[in-house]
């Protein structure tokens, strides 16, 4: 009878230890994707990426670095207004480089840290995929970018969506190629820093305010902004209603990168090519509005064609300042129409490229406030009298900084880092009818495109004089100084 119950305690702790195995493998598998297969979900760009090398998107993850921290931080855009965010990782000096805590100390935050950043130019702008039915074919676009900084030679620690259009639609699927890759490279993106720092000076009392978003079209199709401030509002306690009023900046960002189907310094009359806001079509340029838009009209800023009476028939935008002013004013009338006597109290800028023209934003506002009408001042009960605009760069920079800190991945070295500087052009091997006069990929080319085909449409190649235009190199060295002086080593 001993010898049974004994071997009935040994049979149990057999069973409890095969139990114990077939759990840990599961918790085991459950941690890391051993097999390198997608999700369900997954671009499938993403499983060629983990685990198929015959493809040219193949990652080569096992041959990662171990050791992160001496690696670069990696950073991307659909152009160069990724800079602005570079700029504040540059300048940033909200915490003591020796404890960590949030107390500036007179130093640059990422002090000695090593930038790579890819300006996918020849892909731009991001923002008018999706009104092309083209979304998946940017989060094909959006990986690629990802799988630039993570394959060699470009390795880098942390990859950071200097982007609100590819944070929108590609945040999630570079965080689900990430955690798959077993690297432990972690990604951050944009939107959720620009709505922590619009609502973050707001008081959580206040009963009815508004938010601004000016972003691409096709941020603002994403919902990314919106979805997300009414989800921070919720989590932090805001108890009061508030309005968000959307402008989806058509040919913003692309006039800021002289992208020539918004913007041509060289035109002198209306353009049969123009693809920007035009009178009697969404978004419209109002003819009513013309002396509150202010545009500027010298040089070839605005073009205008007017019938035999004189009456402008056709208005084209063409300078970046102008299409600054007609997308800021066109959201402040939505909102005055919409939300009479709610205080407007931040504008988010939700695309990289928006804050090189913030000056012109400001006199916008200043204009406004000072517009009357049968001596009222229109605007002044819904403008806040510290009404803010609001870069998500800033925010970005802390997130990225508390994400390195917490993994001990902070290089923490002495002196200047070093920037490499990459933007997409042209595969030198397309067919001419691909490629305009200006040598950008066609409009109907390029948004015509379709996934999973792996012939190159683009090559990426460094910095040069030849691939960033004059106007826009000169707006970095004026706006941008600390980027600046890091790209003028780049430049050829």
């Amino acid at each position: 009878m001993e010898s049974l119950v004994m071997y009935v305690k040994q049979l149990r702790v057999r069973i409890l230890f095969l139990i114990s195995i077939f759990f840990g493998i599961l918790l085991i598998g459950g941690c890391k994707n051993q097999d390198n297969k997608s999700l369900p979900g997954d671009p499938a760009i993403i499983s060629k990426a983990l685990s198929d090398n015959s493809s040219i998107y193949y990652a080569d993850y096992d041959k990662y670095p171990k050791k992160l921290r001496s690696l670069p931080i990696g950073m991307f855009d659909s152009g160069t207004g990724g800079l602005t965010v570079l700029e504040q990782f540059l300048a940033m000096d909200c915490f003591n480089n020796l404890t960590g805590e949030e107390i500036p100390d007179g130093l640059p935050d990422f002090e000695g840290e090593d930038f790579i950043y890819l300006a996918d130019q020849a892909n731009m702008p991001y923002g008018v995929y999706s009104s092309q039915n083209k979304t998946e074919y940017l989060r094909e676009l959006i990986i690629k970018d990802a799988l630039f900084l993570s394959t060699e030679p470009n390795r880098t620690k942390v990859i950071v969506i200097a982007c609100n259009t590819a944070t929108a639609y590609g945040l999630a699927d570079v965080k689900s190629l990430l955690e798959q890759s077993g690297t432990g490279v972690k990604s951050v993106g944009v939107i959720e820093a620009g709505v922590d720092g619009a609502l973050s000076f707001i008081s959580k009392e206040n009963p009815l305010f508004a938010v601004g978003v000016l972003a691409t079209v096709g941020t603002i199709q994403s919902g990314g902004y919106e979805n997300t401030i009414r989800d921070f509002a919720a989590q932090k306690g805001y108890k009061g209603d508030i309005r968000v009023v959307n402008q989806g900046g058509l040919g913003f960002a692309e006039a800021v990168d002289s992208e020539h189907d918004y913007i041509s310094t060289d035109a002198s009359a209306v353009r049969s090519v123009y693809r920007g806001p035009v009178l009697g079509e969404f978004p419209e340029i109002d003819p009513q509005l013309l002396k509150l838009y202010n545009f500027d009209r010298s040089g070839n800023s605005l073009l205008t064609e007017r019938d035999n009476q004189g009456n402008i028939t056709q208005v084209q935008l063409n300078s970046s300042g102008n299409y600054a002013r007609f997308h800021l004013l066109t959201l402040i009338e939505k909102h005055r129409r919409n939300n009479p006597g709610v205080s407007l109290k931040s504008i988010i800028l939700g695309c990289t490229h928006y804050p090189y023209l913030e000056d012109t934003l400001n006199r916008v506002i200043s204009e406004l406030r000072e517009y009357t009408e049968d001596g009222v001042r229109i605007y002044d009960n819904i403008l806040d009298k510290d009404l803010l605009f609001v870069d998500p760069a800033l925010n970005t920079a802390k997130e990225t900084y508390k994400l390195l800190k917490a993994n001990k991945l902070l290089k923490k070295s002495k002196g200047k880092g070093r920037l490499d500087g990459y933007i997409s052009v042209p595969h030198p091997n397309l067919k001419p009818e691909m490629v305009d006069h200006n040598g950008n990929l066609r409009f109907e080319f390029k948004y015509g495109r379709e996934t999973g085909d792996e012939s190159p449409t683009v090559r990426v190649v460094t910095f040069s004089q030849e691939n960033i235009n004059n106007e826009n190199l000169k707006r970095i060295m004026e706006r941008l100084p600390l980027s600046y002086s890091l790209i003028k080593n780049n430049l050829q």
